[in-house]
């Protein structure tokens, strides 16, 4: 899941495991060179002292005996019960003795020298040689060592020169490798694996003066997964911290028009559909994993935006109309752009799901944010509108928002005590009437002793929200003035009219609270002259910190970094990369094709490639092997290789090289040729190991390709390495690319192309900024991150589109004037998501895990960074960068005043016409 699915490492993985499989790596180097399939790890430190002082050294190798004899039970009951030890489980060598460390052989040689009073064996570093003569690698198994220099100096740490004396340790790495053949054997060794654990800390418990780090093959798939046991309290509080500002974001003074019900419905309808995109991967046999954590907040920035702007829509509705009709005319305003702003998330998303992803956690989280917000567009169409709907006809009949019940009229609340009245306090519509000056919507059919018809008069003046149309079709909106006259025809009573107006407020006291800010306060603050400057200034301070974080963008290949913090994984790692970072994982280099190794340049050139690296050659050892015996190194291939097989390799100090070497049979009564073999290296590292290991990968793999000898290195964590910058970025930059191809489709078809410019240029700025911005917080970039950038994407469409529509969609008047008008109706419905949202992600910043802090940062930054866009930078980008207002594209001689006639005539059974005179 968190490495490359295709690449070039995978690859030599596979021809490596072909040339020299798991059974035939039966030494030392077998933990470094093959990726295991079950095993037992434990690093072992020393609070004080040396993990070879006499002391140390036999806790040490009892620890070990106790690990080699204990015993795991399967079935745990029943009468087929069998014990199982580590001797029936361990991976055996060819004289069918179990692998162990080569450290455990050489501490087992000083116990036994210091026992029977003899001289301690020297001990060298990071190559010693065993009582059998072979040449052992211990780097990886003796860690934070301090060594004697040339004159009786003490070296610092890791600085040893090749085979210098050991005079101190502070840790000590043990594996203990296990088959884990049939469905049996791999019971047993998961077994053994948890009852490893529990030894370690058993052992613990009772030896203070030593620190155990166990890991096993299973621990960073249990701490991955466990970060999402640690979420699920702060999920529940963030749903709950999200439920409450849901509802107060939904309600108002007016207790009818006020909404708080659909707050909490928005939220079930965000939930609903979580619950049921989880059952359809459950049926379709999918599994869960930790990075799922992200989808929930996919779907909540989207599905809040989305009721939100439809609850505002519904509040610019007339009152006096069907509820029918406020309802088609809040789809006719929100609906499209909503649909527009899935239509993102789904390609954003939809893209990184597809084959084209090279990194499968973010091709199934991306398959399952897909379906998730397919589903909460179905619900938020269904059942969201469903209960708009509801709610419209609790207003209509003058019920609680809350409580549903009906609201007596003011004559019957004035003998009420204060706090009822309240709780109880509406507006009804006579009473606009009565308070409204004559310019106020006339929301009652006016009757007339003598007439039935109303004819109405809609002057639309320039300031008006939606402007008439150059050919004279005319859409009322919530600043167009009506004045009733009465005709002097008697018709039948006349109906409401059928197009939507919205009626201002009469009593701007009884607006909703972020209305009345951003209508009052914030739109004449953000559009002032004096304030413009200040925020071109803060735009560019963003884009200068985020280019300073672009430019220190840093890969997080480190699969621990994804894990629940103060786990297993994460401490074990944490030692190694204290005391264990001196030296590289072991490379190996693999001749994977037949070569004239008797040749001198041959010779030279792989003596070279090896120069500088700690290494363990059979062709370097086989060298000296001739020179010791004053036998040339340059032979023909018969004699070279019949000194190879029948006198080097049967020296006892020796053998174990024939592991590394692939004869091929030629014809009878010729020596075989050398098909293949391997040589094993080391690199010297600092800090950046795993920089430095991606450019000595790469670097080796251009030698490659020059080189007379046919090679290939590979090292198991060259899977992390090899192109993972390249194969986590590229879900980013296809979607990205996928995004702004759709904005520039879009634009030949929307009236004002520049709102597809504004929205791609908005969203490269809202990427450029998290990405610079998480770097500077110290968030790597990996999958998890990448997850974030990628719905970022359609977060920032969702905040910033509509508000580029709004101001687009008017003409005449000043940019100003628009820009008001649009804060006033999209502003809100951002700001409104913002503080919901943000609600919900401060529980998740308690999490004790890698990949959830991970979340919060990008999450937090995506909607910040989003927000700032949407209410300050392009609110005062746009009062002075086109699309124009200009006038100029209305019929000459038109004034700026148009004056509308309405007529509405009605039989006794039907709406017989109607006339529009403009």
């Amino acid at each position: 899941m968190l490495a490359p699915k295709h690449s070039l490492a995978k690859i030599e993985g596979n021809l490596v495991d072909s040339l020299f499989p798991v059974n035939r790596s039966k030494h030392a180097l077998y933990s470094d060179l093959q990726t295991p399939g079950r095993y037992g790890r434990v690093i072992v430190t020393t609070r004080k002292g040396s993990v070879l002082d006499p002391v140390h050294l036999d806790t040490i190798l009892k620890l070990h005996k106790r690990i080699y004899q204990m015993q795991v039970t399967v079935p745990a009951t029943g009468v087929n019960s069998y014990n199982y030890s580590f001797s029936y489980l361990c991976l055996p060598d060819d004289k069918n003795v179990c692998i162990i460390d080569d450290i455990i052989r050489a501490m087992e040689e000083i116990q036994s020298a210091r026992t029977s009073n003899r001289s301690v064996p020297i001990l060298r570093y990071p190559i010693t040689q065993l009582a059998d003569g072979r040449q052992a690698y211990i780097g990886h198994q003796l860690g934070g060592v301090q060594g004697w220099g040339p004159s009786g100096a003490v070296r610092g740490q890791g600085t040893g020169a090749r085979g210098e004396g050991v005079r101190s340790a502070r840790a000590l790495q043990l594996t203990y490798y296990l088959q884990a053949h049939g469905s049996l054997m791999e019971r047993v060794a998961s077994q053994w694996e948890k009852a490893f654990c529990a030894e370690l800390q058993h052992f613990a418990a009772l030896h203070p003066k030593l620190g155990l780090y166990p890991s096993t093959s299973s621990s960073l798939r249990t701490d991955f997964q466990f970060s999402s046991v640690l979420a699920h309290r702060p999920l529940l509080a963030s749903l709950g911290a999200c439920g409450v500002l849901a509802v107060l974001c939904c309600s108002m003074r007016d207790c009818v028009r006020s909404k708080p019900w659909l707050g909490l419905l928005a939220l079930l309808s965000v939930t609903l559909s979580g619950l049921t995109a989880a059952g359809i991967l459950n049926l379709t046999g999918a599994t869960y994993n930790s990075t799922y954590l992200g989808i929930p907040f996919v779907m909540l920035g989207h599905g809040l935006f989305g009721s939100f702007e439809m609850l505002s829509s519904w509040r610019r509705t007339r009152e006096d109309q069907h509820v029918k009709e406020r309802v088609a005319s809040v789809f006719e305003d929100v609906m499209l752009r909503f649909s527009g702003s899935t239509m993102l998330h789904l390609m954003t998303l939809g893209l990184a799901a597809s084959p084209l992803t090279n990194m499968e956690a973010v091709r199934l989280f991306c398959r399952t944010a897909t379906l998730s917000v397919t589903i909460s567009y179905v619900y938020m169409l269904s059942f969201y509108s469903s209960c708009l709907v509801f709610t419209g006809y609790l207003e209509t009949g003058y019920r609680h928002g809350c409580f549903c019940r009906r609201v007596p009229k003011p004559d019957r609340l004035d003998s009420k005590p204060a706090w009822y009245r309240c709780l109880m306090y509406t507006r009804y519509q006579d009473e606009a009437q009565t308070t409204n000056p004559p310019h106020e919507v006339d929301h009652s059919p006016a009757q007339t002793p003598n007439s039935n018809l109303t004819l109405t008069h809609a002057h639309t003046h320039p300031h008006t929200a939606n402007n008439t149309a150059a050919h004279g079709h005319v859409h009322v909106a919530n600043s167009t003035h009506t004045h009733p006259h009465p005709l002097p025809h008697p018709l039948p009573l006349p109906l409401p009219l059928t197009h939507s107006t919205a009626n201002t407020e009469p009593n701007p006291q009884d607006s909703h609270l972020l209305l009345g800010c951003v209508r009052r306060c914030y739109g004449d603050w953000i559009t002032n002259t004096y304030v413009k400057p200040f925020v071109v200034l803060l735009y560019l301070v963003y884009i200068s910190f985020g280019l300073m974080g672009f430019l220190q963008v840093t890969q997080g290949s480190d699969p621990s970094a994804l894990v629940a913090m103060d786990t297993a994984t994460v401490l074990y790692t944490r030692a190694q990369q204290r005391y264990f970072s001196s030296y590289s994982p072991v490379i190996g280099f693999y001749i994977y094709e037949s070569a004239p190794y008797w040749n001198a340049s041959v010779q030279r050139d792989l003596l070279e490639y090896a120069k500088g690296f700690q290494r363990i050659s059979w062709l370097e050892a086989y060298l000296n092997y001739l020179s010791d015996r004053n036998q040339s190194t340059s032979q023909p291939r018969e004699n070279f290789t019949h000194t190879l097989r029948h006198s080097f390799l049967r020296e006892p100090q020796f053998a174990h090289f024939a592991d590394d070497i692939i004869f091929a049979e030629r014809g009878q009564g010729e020596e075989p040729d050398v098909a293949a073999s391997r040589i094993f290296l080391v690199a010297k590292t600092t800090e950046n190991k795993r920089e430095e290991m991606s450019v000595l990968l790469d670097t080796l793999r251009r030698l490659s390709l020059t080189s007379r000898v046919r090679f290939l290195i590979f090292n198991p964590s060259f899977v992390y390495l090899d192109r993972y910058a390249a194969a986590v970025s590229s879900p980013l930059r296809h979607s990205l690319l996928a995004v702004l191809f759709l904005l520039g489709l879009s634009s030949l078809a929307v009236m004002e192309p520049l709102v597809s410019v504004w929205l791609g240029l908005t969203l490269l700025s809202v990427q450029f900024g998290v990405l610079g911005f998480m770097t500077l917080w110290g968030v790597e970039l990996d999958c998890m991150s990448v997850l974030c950038l990628i719905s970022a994407l359609g977060h920032s469409a969702d905040s910033s589109g509509p508000l580029l529509c709004g101001f687009a969609s008017g003409q005449g008047d000043s940019r100003t004037r628009w820009v008001r008008v649009a804060l006033e109706r999209h502003g809100v419905p951002s700001l409104q998501t913002l503080i919901c949202y943000s609600a919900a992600l401060v529980p998740v910043s308690s999490v004790r895990s890698n990949l959830t802090r991970t979340l919060f940062r990008c999450l937090t930054l995506t909607a910040g960074c989003s927000v700032l866009h949407t209410l300050a930078f392009l609110p005062t980008l746009l009062t002075f960068l086109p699309p124009s207002k200009s006038q100029g594209q209305r019929p000459e001689g038109e004034g700026q005043r148009q004056e509308v006639e309405c007529v509405e005539m009605n039989d006794s059974t039907r709406v017989v016409d109607q006339i529009t005179t403009v």
